[in-house]
């Protein structure tokens, strides 16, 4: 009977991938998560570092603005790498949940999205920087602690960083900057909530008038973008007035 060669389906499936380094002994270990509510929305990432003992020695969370699911997992990715440079960290291995950034940072997926390209790049050469690093996906329950602070960095700045008000009638991309005004306090918010406007008034006669401040926006696609942080009280109420400044 002859013999043939086994047929090895599937060899080469990962041929482009960048080889693994064989794990350290020492490798810290951080777990990182980032999460947008809305997609694009309120973003903000979670990070959870381990010495080589398994003993967290680091949490680390950020509300990071307006941004999708995937920017948030590489703010969170980078942040690790900043830390892990910062304090002498020769050895690093990361976890995520995230399928897709674990894929292309393994060289398995290709980074097709303009907004992914320079944060796989900056996170690519940090970790090039590194003895070790290696990068590997588990399972969203096991990322829960870092998941927690994301959402933690998330709920506390709801309230302060408004979310985005959808323009008015004006529909013409043209308009790419505008004038946003945002009375610091709200009249609204220092009278009981069952209480109309004229009692709210009427309440405090001596309240002085909310003082404005202007931010720089960006309308696009509907959606009107604050290009500055705003920190305002939790519940605060705001006016937007939408004004198109001159093109430069």
């Amino acid at each position: 009977m002859d013999k043939r060669k086994p047929d090895f389906r599937g060899a080469g499936l990962f041929k482009d991938a960048a080889p693994e380094t064989k794990p350290a002994i020492a490798a810290w270990r951080a777990n990182i998560d980032g999460g947008s509510r809305g997609n694009p929305g309120p973003a903000s990432y979670g990070v959870v570092v381990r010495d080589p003992r398994s003993e967290i020695v680091a949490r680390l969370k950020k509300y990071i603005g307006r941004m999708t699911n995937n920017v948030a997992e590489y703010y969170g990715l980078i942040a690790a790498l900043d830390y892990a440079q910062s304090q002498g960290i020769r050895q690093l291995r990361i976890e995520a949940d995230s399928e897709l950034m674990v894929k292309q940072m393994r060289g398995q997926y290709k980074v097709k999205s303009p907004e992914l390209r320079p944060l796989f790049e900056r996170a690519r050469k940090m970790a090039q920087s590194l003895e070790f690093f290696r990068i590997d996906h588990v399972y969203r329950e096991q990322n829960a602690e870092a998941d927690a602070l994301a959402n933690e960095a998330m709920d506390e700045a709801e309230g302060r960083t408004p979310r985005p008000a959808a323009a008015p009638a004006a529909k013409s991309p043209a308009v790419a900057k505008s004038t946003v005004t945002l009375p610091t306090k709200s009249l609204l918010s220092q009278a009981p909530k069952s209480a109309p406007l004229s009692a709210a008034k009427s309440a405090h006669p001596q309240t002085a008038k909310p003082e404005a401040h202007r931010f720089r926006a960006r309308y696009r696609s509907g959606v009107l973008y604050l290009l500055e942080d705003v920190n305002l009280p939790d519940g605060d109420e705001v006016e937007v007035l939408i004004r198109p400044l001159p093109k430069p």
